[in-house]
């Protein structure tokens, strides 16, 4: 029998197994290295799931639910633990669809059946029934025609539409019991390691809840956010009335010639948004408008946009981004780590920022400074700004809704606006397509056309900017006025033939790998349409090019 040597980087440790140890069996001895279950393990830069045999020498990073990709294999193993349930206890007609989500939990809803309280008790009943069970969960490799089968068997039409479209001659799916499912990604060996979950009624819907990234030990908090909840609810219903709701429907669109409607239709939407935006700002009357989103929601572009509708309202708008109120690079305290966190509101010069602002108001004239992305440094090009009496400051960044940004001024005297990519694209009924993951995608391009970035700085990057989000803008968006989605159902088909080659440029033993060949596995599913319909006011030509505003 073959003998391998396994670098566990978590005890940085090496051992020797033979060619029948699977990572499951390795890791009950590094349980004690970890906050949580083991879940899920990195083997020379590829993500496993734990059923996995070792058949070379490697290096093996175990992850528990603290980890991002730990997570994601919970959050994962837990949505096909229901789907299984479903399959149980639910008319063979019923759908759960999983929506979008909302405090790392999943807003999931059931089509083709009546919710009841009663009856989503006896969906969790049986969930939890499965777990006490200890059911194995079997990857399966099938052929494309073999999946076909499957899927008409269990109802997934989506799934069926995305098949069409797999460019390998076999997929792998999971089966739970009698259940299968295609879902994207690592799965736990066994139903047991899916002990803390909930269901909880919401809207029209449910929420999943799932155990904490940060405290293994208790479920996320089911918050409800009224106002981001009716925007996810009106885009999914309009995605569903104009038929493109699914990457599957979407690539069908694409292939019978009916791009060009798609597009159109979409940025008409954003438009008839903007629009009805600055009509509320000039029943407000209000002198800021202050704009925030996280990173790569399109604040830029927006702010630009909304600039002519309020023109047409008949107000005079100056747009000040805060991005151009940065501190130099040099001036910035770098992480304890040595990197730079530039999405902090310590990253910029509040300072100034505020001084500016106050001699604005007060009607005097200033000299507005232009951050230069290459250099690190903010310059003066002798651009100056005087308010008059139908004139409005249009504020924009990551920060513009944090009362701490402009603590001075009265609440009264701002009009808010968060602005969001809030995807309510899904691959399929089962698998939903992260927000992050399309901004994440937007910045990659953007960052390497127009930033001086590389794709490795970007993700390498991503994750201190997912946490100053967490810190800096999620707490403050219910506090907006409006949201606005940026969102465009179009838009990953596109931004597909931009991302992919920069993805590819990773190489296997480079760190950022990892997340790279996660995005190039995601893109694949999309069919590439061709940017030359997309306007140019578009706020997809902020991250690709080729737009009026620049």
């Amino acid at each position: 029998m073959d003998k391998f040597k396994v670098f566990i980087k978590n005890a940085d440790e090496e051992i020797e197994v033979d060619s029948k140890t699977s990572l499951r069996d390795i890791s009950k001895d590094y349980r004690q290295y970890m906050k949580g279950d083991i879940l899920t393990a990195r083997v020379n830069n590829d993500l496993k799931d734990l059923n996995t045999r070792i058949n070379e020498n490697c290096t093996v990073e175990f992850y528990d639910i603290t980890d991002s990709n730990g997570f994601s294999t919970y959050q994962r193993s837990v949505s096909l633990l229901m789907f299984a349930a479903a399959y149980y206890v639910l008319e063979p007609s019923s759908t759960i669809w999983v929506e979008h989500t909302i405090n790392k939990n999943y807003y999931c809803e059931l089509h083709g059946e009546t919710l009841t309280d009663e009856l989503l008790d006896k969906l969790e009943n049986k969930m939890r029934e499965l777990v006490d069970d200890e059911y194995d969960i079997e990857k399966l490799i099938v052929t494309v025609d073999e999946g076909r089968d499957i899927f008409q068997k269990y109802g997934l039409k989506n799934a069926l539409k995305t098949l069409k479209f797999v460019k390998s001659s076999t997929i792998s799916i999971y089966k739970l019991g009698r259940f299968y499912d295609y879902l994207y990604g690592t799965i736990v060996p066994n139903t047991s390691y899916l002990k803390l979950f909930k269901l909880v009624r919401f809207n029209d819907g449910f929420i999943l809840q799932f155990a904490s990234k940060d405290n293994p030990n208790q479920l996320n908090e089911a918050k409800v956010y009224p106002k981001l909840a009716q925007v996810y609810d009106e885009y999914t219903k309009w995605s569903r009335i104009i038929g493109v709701d699914t990457v599957g429907s979407l690539n069908e669109c694409v292939c019978r010639g009916e791009s060009k409607d798609i597009i159109w239709t979409s940025e008409g939407l954003h438009e008839k948004k903007i629009a009805d935006i600055a009509d509320k700002i000039a029943d407000k009357k209000r002198k800021l408008i202050m704009i925030a989103g996280p990173s790569s929601s399109g604040k830029t572009t927006f702010s630009k946009r909304l600039c002519i509708q309020l023109k047409v309202a008949g107000l005079h708008p100056y747009a000040i981004s805060l991005d151009d109120y940065y501190l130099n690079r040099d001036e910035i305290q770098p992480e304890p780590d040595g990197s730079f966190n530039f999405e902090k509101l310590e990253a910029l010069d509040i300072k100034q920022f505020n001084e500016d602002l106050q001699n604005l108001l007060e009607g005097k004239t200033v000299l507005m400074p232009e951050f230069n992305s290459v250099t690190g440094r903010r310059e003066y090009h002798g651009k100056s700004i005087t308010l008059g009496k139908s004139d409005v400051l249009v504020i924009e960044g990551i920060h513009g809704i944090n009362e701490k940004l402009t603590p001075d001024i009265d609440r009264s005297d701002k009009f808010k606006v968060y602005i969001s990519a809030l995807t309510q694209l899904n691959l399929d009924e089962h698998n939903r397509i992260s927000t992050t993951d399309t901004r994440m995608i937007r910045r990659i391009v953007r960052d390497h056309m127009f930033r001086g970035f590389d794709v490795r700085s970007t993700i390498a990057m991503w994750p201190t900017v997912l946490t100053g989000e967490e810190v800096n803008i999620f707490p403050y968006q219910e506090e907006a006025d409006v949201m606005f989605n940026s969102a465009l159902v179009y838009e990953l088909s596109v931004l597909k033939s931009y991302a992919e080659p920069m993805l590819f440029g990773i190489d296997k033993n480079e760190n950022e790998y990892l997340q790279a060949r996660r995005l190039l596995n995601f893109l694949n599913n999309f069919v590439t349409i061709n940017p030359s319909d997309i306007p140019s006011n578009s706020l997809l030509r902020e991250f690709i090019g080729g737009s009026c505003f620049y």
